[in-house]
């Protein structure tokens, strides 16, 4: 297949694509920190491009839930959100059968505004082999949803709350959105497995 991992520049999705045998790439406007086929540039750019599947991870910055609570502290970002949603939006312009966006749970405004509705899927990291905890959330088309690989829910509950929810204690600094937004080996290596093998063996989900 011909895979693009979008708004991602740690290679890890992709690599895990290529490990599997398919013909991956990624996209961000950042240098790719893992040597791969890359493109470094804008993602809209490269949607007029057939690709059989497309993992999308656009900027949550102004949609996650997490953050709700600025809007009402801090006027100016309801134009942001406003260009958040457009460009969450946009990621079902690609030319692809098989569609993945990737987001943290997102607040009412985000969903009104950008009319995907809620996430098909909300997934842990425990679930595929990781001992951490980071709610992530998938809006899908024409995939099945993700099926959990392993189940560490007991284990990761048991460390204490620094350690399991270590993504979201990420010291601050200038890095602390990189560590905050890196992609789990586990889930990855999922993706390709499973959507991979959809992509290879049956036609899209309507």
């Amino acid at each position: 297949m011909r895979v693009l991992i979008a708004c991602e520049s740690s290679g890890v999705e992709r690599d895990a694509f290529t490990a599997a045998g398919h013909d991956a790439m990624s996209c961000d406007l950042l240098e790719t920190q893992s040597p791969g086929p890359h493109y470094t540039g804008d993602v809209r750019d490269l949607m007029g491009e057939p690709w059989d599947l497309v993992i999308a991870h656009p900027p949550c910055t102004y949609l996650s839930n997490s953050g709700v609570r600025w809007l009402h502290t801090d006027p100016a970002r309801w134009a942001l959100l406003d260009e958040g949603a457009a460009f969450f939006a946009a990621m079902w312009d690609f030319d692809t059968p098989r569609l993945c966006v990737e987001n943290p749970v997102q607040h009412r405004y985000a969903v009104e505004r950008h009319g995907k509705g809620r996430p098909s899927q909300t997934v842990q990291p425990w679930q595929f082999g990781h001992l951490q905890t980071k709610r992530t959330a998938y809006w899908l088309d024409g995939l099945p949803p993700l099926i959990a690989t392993t189940d560490l829910e007991a284990e990761t509950f048991a460390l204490p709350m620094a350690e399991r929810a270590k993504v979201h204690y990420a010291s601050p600094g200038p890095d602390r959105w990189r560590a905050r937004s890196l992609s789990f080996t586990g889930i990855a290596a999922a993706m390709a497995d499973q959507w991979g093998r959809v992509g290879a063996s049956q036609p899209a989900l309507i």
